[in-house]
């Protein structure tokens, strides 16, 4: 169990986190009807950095518009969200590297199944900044669920209830004795993980699945697809078979709190050598560097508190 921090930010203040409450008739606890966005703050000798802040901030004005959540944007701008992020990273003493989980709540209560016109409260608070994947090599079991379709929830937003078909699948790997699962989408092509997105290496090629694939628009996912073009590595983003991991050179799984994840074995099968490859290495070096602020793009993706 990760350490939570004792301070959160609920209600356009910090509070303690046993003060930190939702009602139970709320509708983000009748419906799930919240969305979120986790990224890390990091200590430096310069102080402590929010990773692509930016992004995390626009990823949560966009997923609350795609579920019709009109009321967050107007009251949140980033300089807003910025200010609140620096006074709950000022209000616990952190010496490591921590997550953040911002979410939004629609807290009007009992107000039925719709999403429009509704009041909404930020929360946030901080926790140990561990893997949620074994980072020595992690081994995946196809699911057997399939990854929920854009059509049905949107794939593209983080949406709290819809974590539910991550927990049916990531539990269902657990217990085969798994780390993690595979999704599948309803065509049968694989989409990411329960929590992360995929890459594979083939012939030296860098193939992620595309966005059509019913995945998770990651900002890890971004940040890994820059490194590797600035690596002058060769990257497609394409539709893959199942079939194409089962033979694959090298599988990573990336994501904030995945990290760069080694994938060492599929549904039985061996891949590769059956230990971390050497371009999963190269990525995973290079990810690393750019959080410690030692490459250049460092500087335009940490935002200092």
């Amino acid at each position: 169990m990760a350490k939570i921090y004792d301070k959160a930010y609920m209600g356009e203040r910090v509070v303690p986190i046993g003060e930190a409450h939702l009602s139970v008739a709320s509708a983000a606890v009748l419906y799930g009807l919240s969305v979120y966005t986790v990224f890390p703050v990091c200590v430096k000798k310069k102080g402590t950095a929010a990773f692509r802040l930016r992004d995390h901030y626009q990823r949560l004005v966009n997923s609350a518009q795609i579920i019709g959540l009109d009321t967050f944007a107007p009251a949140w701008s980033f300089e807003k969200f910025q200010k609140a992020i620096t006074e709950l990273v000022a209000a616990n003493t952190i010496t490591e590297d921590v997550f953040v989980r911002a979410t939004v709540h629609v807290d009007e209560l009992v107000p039925g199944t719709r999403s429009r016109g509704l009041h909404t409260t930020l929360s946030m608070f901080l926790y140990e900044a561990k893997p949620i994947l074994p980072q020595a090599g992690a081994r995946l079991k196809t699911s057997v669920w399939r990854r929920i379709p854009d059509y049905a929830i949107p794939s593209r937003a983080k949406v709290n209830g819809a974590y539910v078909n991550s927990v049916l699948a990531r539990q269902d790997a657990i217990d085969s004795g798994y780390d993690d699962c595979v999704f599948l989408d309803a065509t049968g092509h694989v989409c990411e993980l329960s929590a992360a997105n995929i890459f594979l290496v083939r012939e030296g090629v860098l193939i992620t699945p595309d966005t059509m694939s019913d995945l998770l628009e990651g900002i890890n996912r971004k940040t890994i697809l820059e490194l590797a073009r600035s690596l002058k590595m060769s990257v497609v983003e394409r539709s893959v078979d199942l079939t194409e991991l089962y033979i694959a050179d090298e599988i990573f799984a990336c994501g904030t709190s995945a990290f760069v994840a080694p994938v060492v074995e599929v549904d039985a099968r061996k891949i590769g050598s059956g230990v971390i490859g050497p371009l999963t290495q190269q990525i995973r070096d290079a990810h690393t560097a750019l959080f410690r602020g030692e490459t250049p793009m460092s500087q335009q993706l940490l935002t200092y508190l």
